[in-house]
């Protein structure tokens, strides 16, 4: 029944790994993205839009430096994706233009997806793109991310895309069966929740041109469930896998959503957003958060850390430092620090100018 729900699935975000793509000597391998281009083709044709986060941008430059190892340093790294990247896309779009399609190029950086106009301003290129039947290939913005700035892998970048984009579901293409009880064991099938024991069962890589390894897919399933869209983990290697995927065939690991799909402005709440500080509250606030779905007050804050302004997203903790909800604040540290553990009526004699009755309203509250 749940693999069923995969034929429905109009917008799809599918997220190819550096292993996938990437023959023997970090050659890009030709016969795998003409086979990969040829599949999206026919999910174009089926009325479907297909949105790419494709890595490779490094390994290509690696390729072309002669490098074996990943570069350690930033400005290496860098350098190798600004030669890949090119080389990568001229393939993307030799491929899709022999299926009468076009690839199309967008390169982000976290800050892209963190700062609400930019986030739109993206949002509204993937869906103009999508109406022109082109198909967005993205990527992270390797040749200007400092670590500041990074998403730190294409897992992640695979599932904020999802979110930004309204997606259905993420397909993540990579170079094993699916999540697995151990290196040599069985694939799981279904995961209704990701808890500690199925953490366990992840682990990084060790390969010279990938970051991530399970970790990190296992990650990014987490916030695609939680937002509400499946997720599939995947052997990109596999004949005619994203077909079979999305025709409901029993490939890969499938990741179950939660019944009620997160508001979009929430989705971008609760993932995209920076968080500036933390707002320690407690029990009573923490219940009334939780339970009765209500707005934070000064009265229920117990202390605050961080250096966050107006608008600022904050993490908001339990006094045993457990986060259980994200929001945006309608006041500074300075201020939230003057009123805290404040009724309405003390509260509003320290702040005569800017003075709002909730510290986050509830429209502008996720609970994690």
């Amino acid at each position: 029944m749940h693999r069923e729900s995969l034929k429905r699935s109009k917008r799809i975000v599918v997220k190819v790994g550096a292993s996938v793509l990437t023959s023997k000597g970090l050659v890009l391998d030709r016969r795998w993205i003409g086979d990969f281009a040829g599949q999206v083709s026919i999910l174009l044709k089926q009325g479907r839009e297909i949105i790419v986060v494709s890595s490779g941008a490094i390994a290509a430059g690696m390729h072309i430096l002669k490098l074996k190892k990943r570069p350690a340093s930033l400005p290496e790294q860098q350098a190798c994706a600004a030669l890949g990247q090119s080389h990568l896309m001229d393939i993307y779009e030799e491929y899709f233009s022999k299926n009468g399609f076009h690839a199309a190029q967008i390169l982000l950086t976290r800050e892209d997806v963190a700062e609400r106009r930019r986030y739109l301003n993206a949002e509204n290129t993937i869906n103009t793109l999508l109406s022109k039947r082109a198909v967005p290939i993205i990527n992270e913005n390797d040749t200007v991310s400092v670590d500041e700035i990074r998403f730190g892998d294409n897992d992640q970048l695979s599932a904020l895309v999802a979110n930004l984009s309204d997606a259905d579901a993420l397909v993540i293409l990579t170079d094993v069966e699916g999540l697995c009880v151990d290196r040599k064991g069985a694939r799981i099938d279904i995961v209704k929740e990701v808890n500690r024991d199925l953490e366990g069962l992840a682990c990084g890589t060790d390969k010279e041109y990938s970051l991530g390894g399970m970790r990190t897919k296992l990650e990014a399933c987490k916030i695609a469930m939680n937002s509400g869209l499946r997720c599939v983990i995947a052997n990109g290697r596999r004949k005619d896998v994203l077909l079979d995927i999305l025709s409901g065939g029993d490939t890969g690991t499938l990741f179950v959503p939660r019944k009620n799909r997160m508001r979009a402005r929430k989705r971008w709440i609760a993932y995209n957003t920076r968080v500036h500080g933390r707002i320690i509250v407690d029990d009573g606030a923490r219940k009334a958060l939780v339970e009765k779905k209500k707005s934070l007050l000064p009265c229920g804050v117990k202390a605050v850390e961080g250096s966050f302004s107006y608008g600022d997203a904050v993490s908001i903790v339990t006094a045993g430092g457990v986060e259980f909800a994200k929001g945006l604040s309608n006041y500074s540290t300075e201020n939230l620090d003057r009123i805290k553990g404040m009724d309405t009526k003390g509260a509003v004699k320290m702040i005569s100018e800017g003075f709002y009755q909730e510290v986050v309203h509830r429209d502008n509250l996720v609970i994690l």
